[in-house]
């Protein structure tokens, strides 16, 4: 089955490049078997719980596209529902473009990246902006994260696809680093150990 994402991004423009560059015919054949329902499943939901990061895409009255780096902790990015996401706002330098993009445009884009393992996760779909939900704020923070929470943003998914990892650079976080290191660290230290009781057996 092909995923719903077709038919929101393959408009008549994008589907007479595809016809201009050869690729239409493959993309028609797999709109034709049908389009499916695109609920998040375990997979995603594993993805999307990893994270520590994502950008978000909105578009403004003028038509111009917005792209906003948000991160935080480890699984800030929420799933609510199989068709449904949150997050908390934290405090930033005050703009609100984004917020202000969503008053007169609902439709938002996540892209979620995971460098380590080359994969990439594309999420279309609904914001809402929520000012005035403290019980909301609180049940989706991290107490441990220390920012100032702003708001709630929930996303309701319209559609999601997963990109092919060509030319994704592998790139670790602090933390995957720290993860693989450890091994390494600690036999060292067993080493040095080892070394120091040969050291003092000789010397006495």
């Amino acid at each position: 089955m092909a995923k719903q994402f077709t038919n929101i991004a393959f408009t008549e423009g994008v589907k007479q490049a595809q016809t201009d560059y050869g690729s239409r015919e493959i993309y028609q054949k797999f709109e034709q078997r049908g389009i499916s329902e695109d609920v998040l499943s375990a997979r995603e939901i594993e993805f999307i719980g990893a994270r520590d990061s994502f950008y978000m895409g909105t578009v403004n009255s003028n038509n111009y596209p917005y792209i906003q780096f948000r991160g935080g902790p480890v699984g800030f990015l929420k799933v609510l529902h199989e068709k449904t996401l949150g997050f908390v706002d934290f405090v930033g330098n005050l703009q609100y473009l984004s917020v202000g993009n969503l008053r007169e445009n609902d439709r938002v884009f996540l892209f979620l990246m995971d460098y380590a393992h080359r994969r990439r996760l594309k999420i279309w779909g609904r914001a809402q902006v929520i000012d005035d939900n403290p019980e909301l704020l609180e049940a989706l923070s991290d107490p441990n994260y220390q920012a100032q929470k702003a708001r709630v943003f929930l996303i309701k998914v319209e559609a999601f696809d997963w990109n092919c990892p060509q030319h994704i650079p592998i790139r670790y976080s602090e933390a995957e680093v720290a993860q693989m290191t450890e091994p390494f660290l600690a036999r060292i230290q067993e080493l040095e150990k080892q070394v120091a009781q040969l050291q003092t057996s000789h010397q006495s």
